[in-house]
């Protein structure tokens, strides 16, 4: 008997969703920052066992869109919660959660199978650990709940064995020995793109998009050359800093972690254009692979 299924892990902005990814695949898929909104795209990692395969879709932080490129990451959301066997509602110790309706909502509007996860308990103290599960058992009278620690990998082996029950019998969807369906460009395109989310404040990390133009692996050496794309001409100039020196160090910080990605050296040239506007426009969103073609 194998089992395999879709499972969507869907919560707020910045609720530690990527971080559960990761540490149950035992694979860095999703970058993670402090920030809100970091994860833009629906990512596919996938965990495979002789006896199954679980992919997990790491969703974007639910939100109320304010321009197109949130449309499309909440067209994301949807469309995962559509194609999945089971889902994991992810909250946190934050007790301001408490009183966010909106995703309880369309979790009633989808009908499946749910696990809710009240993460980031080391924060808090056990009595009220206490009392955040028996409230979200509340909301979800039908749903497990469990109070874990995804940075700290508490209770996750929990999670995975709740998962493996409630998955259906089905051959696997993808070959055993990948980690997820997204190609080596995008990824290092997502490992630039968190050294930007990590370095820099305001909108710069948020009118920032990256796209790896050329790979060209050689015998000893693979260059890598990316653009980084901006709204304005002022957060240009704030990405290259005096005399270039910023840009210097978010390269150099960004090939250390490419390298170790890709077991090779690596040269990474990384250059600056503006497109104005991109994050509003369906053309530009098109190209980036917010929107379908």
């Amino acid at each position: 008997m194998h089992k395999s299924g879709f499972v969507t892990i869907i919560g707020n902005p910045n609720v530690g969703k990527s971080t559960l990814v990761n540490n149950l695949l035992g694979e860095k898929l999703s970058i993670i920052t402090p920030k809100a909104q970091t994860t833009r795209h629906r990512l596919l990692g996938i965990l495979s066992h002789k006896d199954y395969q679980i992919v997990f879709s790491d969703t974007p932080g639910v939100l109320q869109p304010k321009y197109k490129l949130q449309d499309a990451m909440m067209s994301y959301v949807r469309e995962s919660l559509d194609d999945s066997d089971f889902i994991i509602y992810m909250v946190d110790s934050n007790k301001n959660q408490l009183a966010d309706e909106g995703i309880q909502k369309i979790l009633v509007e989808v009908d499946k199978k749910i696990l809710v996860l009240v993460n980031k308990i080391d924060l808090v103290l056990q009595d009220e650990v206490s009392e955040l599960v028996e409230f979200w058992q509340k909301k979800f009278i039908n749903s497990l709940v469990f109070p874990i620690s995804a940075l700290n990998k508490y209770n996750l082996q929990t999670v995975l064995d709740t998962i493996i029950n409630n998955l259906p019998e089905a051959p696997a969807y993808f070959p055993k020995d990948i980690f997820t369906d997204r190609s080596v460009r995008f990824i290092i395109s997502e490992i630039i793109r968190e050294k930007i989310f990590k370095r820099y404040t305001k909108e710069i990390p948020y009118s920032s998009e990256v796209v790896v133009e050329s790979f060209k692996e050689k015998e000893k050496i693979i260059e890598i050359n990316c653009i980084i794309y901006v709204e304005r001409t002022s957060q240009k100039g704030i990405l290259i800093g005096k005399n270039g020196a910023a840009l210097t160090s978010l390269g150099s910080s960004a090939r250390r972690d490419i390298q170790n990605f890709l077991k090779k050296k690596v040269f990474l040239g990384l250059y600056i254009k503006v497109l104005k506007d991109w994050k509003k426009k369906n053309k530009d969103l098109k190209n980036f692979g917010y929107i379908k073609k």
